[in-house]
């Protein structure tokens, strides 16, 4: 299984589609066995989403992301774990665990600049 982490530095991204990038982490009988980081190539509408299935990722883990992008994520077969934050590798390594747990909400509204 293949699990991507929307990360800002160490940490969880509080919005996915403007995070630095993706840690992909790689698990394995509830073990990571192997990560790496995929910069962000951009935010446009529908194409997150499309980028990581290309990725092989089977889950996106991030802080928020909009009711539209859940849904395609949702379409192209990676579940969304929403409402996470702190260190993005502890985050992983709870998914992996199965104890990391998603408030399933989403953003309502967003601000862009």
């Amino acid at each position: 299984m293949k699990i991507a982490v929307a990360n800002d530095g160490n940490y969880v991204s509080q919005h996915f589609g403007h995070c630095e990038g993706f840690n992909l982490y790689f698990i394995e009988s509830d073990a990571i066995t192997y990560k790496r980081f995929v910069p962000n190539p951009g935010h446009k509408p529908g194409f997150l989403p499309v980028f990581l299935k290309e990725q092989n990722v089977d889950v996106i883990i991030a802080g928020g992301m909009g009711e539209a992008a859940k849904d395609l994520f949702v379409e192209n077969g990676i579940d969304v774990y929403v409402g996470v934050s702190g260190d993005a590798d502890e985050a992983a390594e709870q998914f992996a665990k199965g104890i990391l747990k998603s408030t399933g909400e989403v953003c309502t509204e967003h601000h862009h600049e």
